[in-house]
């Protein structure tokens, strides 16, 4: 490989767009790891509620809250496995770049839907468990915390000055 056909643009990585694509993929997959193992056992808690004896008690309103739950954590189990199935049905098809960049953004929306799953979850929760207005406040200051912890912080990390990139 020809040193023209590597991408340079500073001291930073020289890699191909190939090479790149790769690399994103796999800390893309190690990203995807972490968030599917606690979305699937979510889930599978969220399944289970159902059978419970007591579930026959909750009011229409939790139980109206749980169905929205049910669907978010559905929704957000496809976001994040979605990227799986895009590699596994693009593998070959030299579309790495295009595939990575997909399996982003739908890495992204899963995390959105995981956010609101979990707030939705907390809802029902301590609406069960605290039989008053206070449950609302609660997952309020949770969903912020939440998108300070994922949303903000990252955007805050990025908008500061870095030297490496002043260079």
């Amino acid at each position: 490989m020809t040193s023209t056909s590597r991408i340079s643009g500073g001291p930073g990585r020289h890699e191909t767009p190939e090479e790149r694509a790769d690399r994103r993929w796999n800390e893309l997959l190690q990203e995807l790891r972490v968030a599917q193992t606690g979305v699937q056992i979510l889930f599978g808690f969220l399944l289970a509620v159902v059978f419970q004896p007591r579930f026959t008690e909750l009011s229409d309103t939790d139980r109206t809250i749980y169905v929205v739950t049910v669907m978010l954590g559905s929704a957000t189990v496809a976001a994040l496995v979605a990227p799986v199935s895009y590699h596994r049905l693009l593998t070959g098809r030299r579309l790495k770049p295009q595939t990575v960049t997909w399996a982003s953004r739908l890495t992204v929306l899963g995390l959105v839907l995981l956010l609101c799953t979990m707030c939705s979850a907390l809802l029902l929760i301590l609406r069960v468990a605290l039989h008053n207005s206070l449950a609302l406040w609660l997952v309020g200051c949770m969903a912020l915390w939440f998108l300070v912890c994922w949303f903000v912080f990252p955007a805050w990390a990025l908008a500061r000055p870095s030297p490496e990139r002043e260079k």
